[in-house]
């Protein structure tokens, strides 16, 4: 078997994989999302969903759902911090969770993202790196990937006095390198790797270690946020 036909069948079993599981999951999850949406409605006025514009395959944009974090009318910068005085009480619990990402299930049903791949950014952030992005989206971005694991605590690192500044110096290069690593070298049995791990980061609350050079996922003690900011770029800890 060629090599090209080898990657249209990678790509036709991560299709596969995406459309039974997030359909699967979408039921399965049904009643937390009811839950979710009466508690964020219960709460304060406006939408259940908020929409985000990120940039996807091949350079596209598309509206990534997530359940709504902060209070009505909110605006400023498109970094959330965990001490954002935008968030509601709801929002916080959803950020901290993780549970706010749950409807993008609904973007992967529909083929705009993957259960895994590069972090999805928003438009600005992929000018500035575009360079970077011309490898990185050729693949769909994902719910979870490499990134996402390594920078789980990312609202709790940022400089609170210029969050975007600190973001696109400090973070957004560490991004990319991931995110472009496993861009050239996409598996079926990475995916499942990174699913595995997210598994244990949601459900068991544990940090995951993202090696910075080779992609090698493995669990770490909790660091201090003081330990996570100053952190090397390639350690194989998170950053």
């Amino acid at each position: 078997m060629s090599k090209r036909a080898r990657g249209r069948n990678g790509l036709t079993a991560k299709r596969l994989v995406d459309v039974v599981a997030s359909g699967a999951l979408l039921v399965l999850l049904a009643p937390v999302i009811l839950v979710v949406a009466a508690a964020i409605k219960t709460e304060s006025r406006g939408s259940v969903l908020y929409r985000c514009r990120r940039i996807g395959l091949g350079g596209r944009g598309f509206l990534m759902l997530k359940f709504r974090k902060m209070h009505n009318g909110a605006s400023g910068p498109p970094l959330t911090l965990s001490s954002d005085a935008r968030l509601t009480r709801v929002g916080r619990f959803l950020a901290r969770t993780k549970l706010d990402e749950i409807p993008q299930l609904w973007n992967v049903l529909k083929g705009e993202m993957s259960l895994v791949g590069p972090r999805p950014e928003d438009p600005s952030f992929v000018e500035l790196l575009a360079v970077e992005y011309r490898t990185i989206l050729t693949v769909k971005p994902g719910i979870t990937g490499l990134s996402q694991l390594a920078f789980a605590r990312e609202g709790e690192i940022l400089d609170r006095d210029d969050r975007i500044a600190d973001y696109v110096t400090r973070l957004l290069p560490q991004k990319t390198r991931l995110d472009a690593m496993y861009a050239l070298h996409p598996s079926l049995r990475m995916d499942l790797r990174i699913l595995a791990w997210t598994t244990v980061a949601v459900v068991l609350r544990r940090d995951v270690a993202v090696h910075r050079n080779n992609g090698r996922l493995s669990s770490r003690q909790r660091p201090t946020v003081r330990e996570i900011a100053v952190a090397s770029p390639t350690s194989g800890g998170e950053a």
